[in-house]
């Protein structure tokens, strides 16, 4: 009994709690990655109605928090991004409440709030790989999470473009509602290009190739990196 209570970690042990913790990390960011997939397949299923519009801000500002809790960052600074998500979804809902639908300032504000996002998703992978010297599944949640907040950002930049330059992001006359804006960001995103919307203007090109080029380099770089060296532990540097 005691060689098996000696195996059994302690209740109270550094490694039990260690162990939770990283468990919690890992819930976390499977929280953080469903949270994401939703805010996109509402975007780019729902039609461009008052308050449909408010339920995608809704569930950005949800995914901003979510981002934050997952990279465990202090409780400060998710308050402050909690009362700047509550008071853009407050101008969302202003905005709905008199009629105004999918206008230039709630793209801008989901556009910001899809902004702030990745970076606390970037710092939450840097900690759980430095913590455990070596790519966990967290790890590989919140790169996915990054790549799905990218193309979600450059379709509420390509939204709040459209808006403030008067509706012509988009050639040959394509109205950019935010299904048309998922569906182009995340075509380009993955380098996809079927070529039924085509950007206007030399902003739109630049943009476009941009991402493009990003959806690239983070697929064959960081996704293949942490994927091909997932459960591996880093050696010590000499």
């Amino acid at each position: 009994m005691t060689g098996a209570r000696g195996i059994l970690p302690s209740p109270m042990s550094p490694a039990l709690f260690r162990t939770s913790a990283w468990r919690d990390r890992r819930e976390r960011f499977g929280m953080l990655l469903g949270a994401t997939a939703a805010a996109f397949a509402v975007e780019g299923i729902a039609a461009p109605k008052v308050w449909d519009q408010v339920l995608v801000t809704a569930l950005l500002a949800g995914t901003l928090v979510l981002a934050l809790w997952a990279a465990d960052v202090k409780p400060m600074v998710i308050r402050v991004a909690a009362i700047v998500a509550a008071i853009l979804l407050a101008v969302s809902v202003a905005e709905a409440a008199a009629g105004s639908v999918d206008n230039a300032a709630v793209r801008l504000a989901n556009t910001l709030l899809v902004f702030l996002a990745p970076p606390a998703v970037v710092v939450g992978v840097l900690r759980s790989v430095r913590a455990r010297n070596k790519v966990t599944v967290e790890a590989v949640l919140g790169v996915l999470c990054l790549y799905i907040l990218l193309g979600l950002f450059f379709a509420q930049l390509y939204g709040a473009i459209d808006r403030i330059n008067g509706g012509h992001f988009f050639a040959n006359n394509v109205a950019a509602t935010p299904s048309d804006c998922v569906y182009f960001s995340f075509t380009t995103l993955a380098t996809i290009g079927y070529g039924d919307i085509t950007t206007a203007g030399n902003l739109g090109h630049t943009l476009a190739v941009s991402e493009g080029l990003v959806g690239q380099i983070y697929l064959v770089t960081i996704v293949s990196l942490l994927v091909g060296n997932l459960g591996r532990t880093r050696r010590a540097e000499p």
